[in-house]
């Protein structure tokens, strides 16, 4: 929507932060091919583009590009550098995706990423590749892709009732919407089709059944405009956005845009309708546009419930509706909004009031026609509905509160008094000439405090009191000197005129208040359901705030499998009777609402209305109030709508991160249950093989065996059971850290004496390396578990063991750090790759290595970072500077009220 209340001959500071935003140049640009259906040449005209700024010296690296077996595309790869692909195993087989970290490493200038709506293999970082694409431009890389029309998400419907097939994979147009530049790639239903049947989209066998369906030619015609006009509509967009920046007054004929002007007359549907038609002709966006003015306030409920309707039905049609507070020219409000919206058509109802009516009040239609200038304006004559013919509206609403009683008019009449009294008291020192300011002013202060009525009532009597009080004769209504007349006509008009224009001021200021209080609370409402995380946070927030705002009570319904069930209320109510729970159930079924006041089920204590988003109905709010008839004035059904409208996206929100967490939870399931597969079924094999070898040879070749192979035979089957052990201690072990069933034993601990045991555990181990132990003299003893703290030791030996090469020197060091004692073992193998230096700590995660290499579990390192973290300390992994190998450090606090002095004894 256009921005109102500004000057249309200034730039819009929203144009102008957005281009702004766009010249920074942190983030990477976007540019879409956009084709109608697959075969158009998108991705031929996506590396034809590639290939120009490769000519031009750009750095361009494809990511992921699609061929398809066309030899036409193949060719134009040739040249490019292409990161290789990522290889994801999944249900027995291979995929290949994207590999988005190396691209984020290498950092070309441009990316090709050809396909935006693919879904990636379980077990990406996002699942789908649109996100990879945000990924790369948040980090500065310019992106080449390729859409189908039939992925953007808000056509999804459209495309499945064109082609009878319901497309699963889509983009949300917001993707769209934040491209830099969008291309059709545009190609003849005629030449498509020959493309198929010549076999250069599909394979033959496909492409003959693709043709039966998908690919007929009305298919393909009807996709090519959608295509055509989704992108008509984003270069509108950059034209209107083009004009605020630059404060480009409108209406420029590039594009039609239809307005229509609704009131309280009861043509207003019938205008909206023609409006409907005339966009359909046109094939242009439309508008419904209602101007509060000073008038809007007096309108009776009936005319407020018309325009209601009016701008509902627009909604409803397809339009858009807009309400904006007007001035003192309704016609310059409207014309201002067509300008800055680059209206060119502009609908209004042919006038029917009086000659008079328009002699005090103008005529909007007559100014709109002298001031319109480049814009057309439709003056329709229309049709009122008859009221038999009227449909009732779905929800009875309640009259509002009268805006005034007698109570003002009795209030209105003592201020007048209060100035007559302040008048008769300086009449003798300031003279009549200044008593009649003093009466002025009493009925300006009315004016100001009691609205129009009141003042105007405060004008009659302050006339009578002038001529009783002050013009001579005195105590009486009859004015003796003709001049006396025309200073009491005067300032009878004076008053009448001032109250009037006091009275609309303070109309005016009533209403922007109005609205700034119901702006704030929907923006204090907006930034309370952007803090909340759960699902029942959003619903309490939400019944509060409705509760708070339409001083009613609230109960929020959720389905859970097929009932609505209570899920939060405001006060906190669990049940709901009989009644109640049918109309909600009705009201989530059929998506209308129900209950009291409503047409359907109105014997209900409480008015139920559902709650939708685009994805559709998500639950119900129930509303209840005190006495009977009607809860809502037409003003509170529309705040209701606002509010609930904030409160089921903040639900869909909750939910869509509920979902992601449980998929990310299913994929990390999933890949922890293949790796202990993996695991029990090779780690924990291999020493049983050989355990049973050994033990079968001894069997079987016992008197035949000398004793030297007979002792190594049994060394083996030692060897390999510790082993084995290990392995099941460490899956034990990973099971009650899972459980939080850890909890250290602290005493007080030699660091040195819990070295020497845990190298002791490990000396067949580490047989085939020098072992180096440097402990610092004097270390103070920690408090730690030493079960745990030695198995935290092994572990990290073993690893150093398995991946440093035989004959190398595994050191471990111990040395007081401040307040704290740093533990490291070190080997002098090939290191850690720099993208697993964190990765070693995930359970089930080794790092790739040669066949050389003893298999784990891959459970040691996150082990030791579990039993590390429970005593209070941390441990970290790194390469070794200067030389290879990998350095693991642990880091365990010292002991409250260590002193320097304090040393082991």
């Amino acid at each position: 929507m256009p921005e109102t209340g500004r000057d249309p001959q200034r730039p819009s500071p929203d144009a102008l932060l957005d281009a702004a935003r766009r010249e920074e140049g942190r983030r990477g640009r976007l540019k879409v091919f956009l084709g109608a259906a697959p075969g158009v040449g998108k991705t031929y005209e996506m590396l034809t583009v590639g290939r120009a700024r490769l000519r031009a010296g750009a750095d361009v690296v494809v990511g992921v590009v699609e061929t398809h077996g066309r030899a036409e595309t193949e060719a134009l790869l040739d040249g490019f550098a292409v990161i290789p692909r990522r290889r994801v195993p999944y249900r027995g087989a291979v995929l290949e995706e994207m590999d988005l970290d190396a691209l984020l490493a290498r950092r070309p200038a441009l990316a090709l990423v050809d396909e935006l709506a693919h879904t990636n293999a379980p077990g990406s970082r996002h699942p789908k590749r649109y996100q990879d694409v945000e990924e790369l431009l948040d980090a500065g890389i310019d992106v080449l892709t390729t859409l189908n029309i039939q992925h953007v998400e808000s056509l999804n419907d459209v495309v499945a009732s064109i082609t009878r097939i319901r497309v699963r994979e889509t983009v949300p147009d917001g993707v769209l919407d934040r491209a830099d530049d969008i291309e059709v790639v545009d190609l003849n239903p005629d030449d498509l089709i020959q493309r198929l049947k010549d076999g250069k989209v599909y394979v033959p066998s496909n492409a003959a059944r693709a043709l039966r369906h998908y690919f007929s030619r009305g298919n393909l015609t009807a996709l090519r405009e959608l295509a055509l006009r989704r992108t008509a509509d984003r270069v509108d967009d950059e034209l209107l956005s083009h004009m605020r920046a630059n404060a480009i007054a409108g209406p420029w004929a590039a594009g039609e845009r239809v307005l229509v002007c609704v009131n309280e007359d009861p043509r207003s549907a019938g205008l909206v309708r023609y409006a409907k038609r005339l966009a359909d002709r046109l094939h242009a966006p439309w508008t419904a546009l209602s101007v509060e003015g000073a008038r809007s306030a007096s309108l009776s409920e009936a005319q407020r419930d018309r325009i209601a309707e009016a701008l509902r039905l627009a909604d409803r049609l397809g339009g858009d509706a807009v309400t904006l507070p007007g001035g003192r020219r309704i016609a310059d409000d409207i014309l201002a909004y067509a300008r800055l919206a680059n209206v060119n058509h502009i609908v209004v109802g042919k006038a029917t009031r009086s000659w008079w009516f328009e002699l005090l009040h103008g005529s909007v239609v007559h100014d709109l026609v002298r001031r319109s200038g480049a814009i057309s304006v439709h003056v329709v004559a229309g049709e009122a509905a008859p009221a038999e013919g009227q449909r009732r509206a779905a929800v009875a609403t309640a009259a509002p509160a009268p805006a005034s009683d007698l109570r003002t008019y009795g209030l209105a009449a003592l201020v007048t008094a209060a100035g007559l009294g302040l008048a008769l008291i300086l009449e003798p020192y300031a003279g009549i000439e200044n008593a009649d300011l003093v009466l002025l002013t009493a009925v300006v202060a009315v004016a100001v405090r009691l609205g129009l009525g009141p003042s105007l009532a405060a004008v009659v009597l302050a006339s009578l009191s002038y001529n009783f009080f002050f013009l001579p004769p005195i105590y009486t209504f009859t004015i003796a000197d003709p001049t006396n007349v025309a200073a009491f006509l005067l300032f009878t008009l004076v008053a009448v005129v001032v109250s009037n224009l006091a009275a609309r001021a303070r109309l005016t200021a009533v209403i922007s208040q109005a609205r700034a209080r119901s702006t704030e609370r929907l923006f204090g409402f907006s930034r309370k359901l952007a803090g909340c995380g759960t699902l029942d946070d959003v619903l309490w927030a939400t019944s509060a705030q409705v509760a708070a705002m339409l001083k009613v009570r609230v109960v929020l319904l959720l389905p859970e499998e097929k009932a609505v069930t209570v899920r939060a209320g405001y006060p906190p109510e669990d049940m709901l009777d009989e009644a109640d729970l049918a109309a909600a159930q009705w009201a989530f079924d059929n998506e209308r609402p129900a209950g009291r006041g409503a047409d359907t089920l109105p014997g209900a204590r409480r008015l139920f209305l559902p709650m939708r988003t685009g994805r559709g109905t998500l639950g119900v709010i129930g509303l209840d109030a005190d006495g009977t008839g009607p809860i809502l004035t037409p003003e509170g059904g529309r705040l209701l709508d606002a509010l609930a409208d904030m409160g089921a996206l903040a639900i869909e929100r909750v939910r869509l991160v509920e979902d992601l967490d449980r998929a990310e939870r299913a994929a990390e399931t999933d890949r922890l249950a293949r790796a202990l597969l993996t695991s029990i079924s090779h780690d924990l094999r291999t020493p049983l093989a050989s355990v049973l070898g050994a033990a079968s040879t001894l069997r079987d070749l016992d008197a035949a065996l000398p004793p030297e192979a007979k002792a190594d035979l049994l060394a083996t089957i030692i060897e390999e059971s510790e082993r084995l052990n290990r392995f099941i201690a460490n899956l034990l072990d990973m099971t009650r850290l899972e459980a939080g069933a850890v909890a250290p034993n602290l005493a007080s601990q030699d660091v040195s004496e819990t070295v020497d045991t845990a190298l002791r555990r490990l000396d067949k181990v580490l047989s085939g390396h020098t072992v180096a132990v440097e402990v610092e003299p004097g270390l103070p003893t920690l408090r730690l578990d030493p079960v745990l703290f030695e198995q935290v030791l092994v572990n990290l030996l073993d690893n150093a063991a398995k991946y440093a090469p035989g004959g190398t020197t595994v050191t471990v060091r111990a040395r007081r750090d401040g307040r704290s004692v740093r533990i490291e073992v070190v080997d002098e193998g090939d290191g850690l790759p720099e993208a697993d230096v964190e990765r070693v700590f995930d359970k089930f995660y080794r790092v790739r290595k040669s066949d050389r290499v003893r298999a784990g579990t891959g459970l040691g390192l996150a082990i030791s970072r579990g039993f590390v973290e429970a005593m209070g300390g941390t441990v970290t992994a790194a390469n070794r500077t200067g030389r290879s190998g990998a350095c693991f450090t642990v880091i365990l606090p010292l002991p409250p009220g260590t002193a320097p002095e304090d040393i082991a004894a």
